[in-house]
């Protein structure tokens, strides 16, 4: 439970990144060897404790800054300053394809809170595309009846999300508060007050905005070695 709570807001210099933890114990074990061990096993096997000490990165950071860019965009769209055009390409690569690597790579890190979002979301931004270009091309039409049902089945997931947020850290809790806020005005846009659309539109300008918050955290920890933008508590205590 303790690393699910600081999965967000781990860094390099962590020594609870579970990376680290386990390289450090395949050291020890290194060490415990055989008294007749070879120079050339101690070699190999120390150049293998180094490779396992190589610092990692925080995949969070990508699927934070493709969440909150791509979400951005879409709300200049939603607000009437620009085209779709950007949205679909970006929802296919940064917000889609590099969000769902990163979740994929939150995976072998066990936590299981950044594999969901950051893989769900990547999912969300791709489907959202290919939604939006199907229409265009004529292909598999959607209403906008129907996008509204696909919004309100994403309101819901996020709802789930936003419970366990509260139990990382505020800051979390605030983008999913946001993002819920946001969902559910959309929802409200696609069945009969569409005026809603450009609320929700600024509302979520702010939520992309506090994922990046979270992602200049994560950098700044990283290049500062210190806790430089703090997160606050979580909402939710043991």
């Amino acid at each position: 439970m303790i690393y699910i709570r600081n999965a967000f807001i781990r860094s390099p210099y962590d020594p609870r990144v579970p990376g680290r933890r386990e390289a450090k114990t395949r050291v020890t074990d290194t060490g415990a060897a055989p008294s007749n061990t070879t120079t050339s096993y101690v070699t190999h096997n120390s150049r293998e404790s180094s490779m396992q000490e190589q610092k990692q990165g925080n995949p969070a950071v990508v699927g934070l800054a493709g969440f909150g860019l791509t979400t951005l965009v879409l709300q200049f769209h939603n607000v009437g300053w620009m085209g779709i055009g950007p949205v679909i390409w970006l929802g296919l690569i940064f917000g889609g394809l590099a969000q769902m690597i990163a979740g994929l790579q939150e995976k072998s890190t066990g936590n299981n809170f950044g594999y969901c979002a950051f893989t769900a979301y990547g999912a969300f931004w791709i489907s959202l595309a290919l939604l939006l270009m199907g229409n265009h091309f004529n292909i598999y039409v959607s209403s906008k009846t129907d996008i509204g049902w696909f919004l309100v089945a994403w309101t819901l997931f996020t709802a789930i999300l936003w419970i366990g947020s509260m139990r990382i850290h505020g800051a979390l809790a605030t983008t999913f508060t946001l993002l819920l806020i946001g969902f559910v005005l959309l929802d409200l846009a696609h069945f009969g007050y569409p005026e809603l659309t450009v609320v929700a539109g600024y509302e979520l300008m702010v939520t992309a905005l506090a994922a990046w918050y979270i992602m200049a955290h994560l950098i700044f920890a990283d290049v500062f070695g210190r806790d430089v933008l703090p997160v606050g508590r979580p909402w939710i205590k043991a």
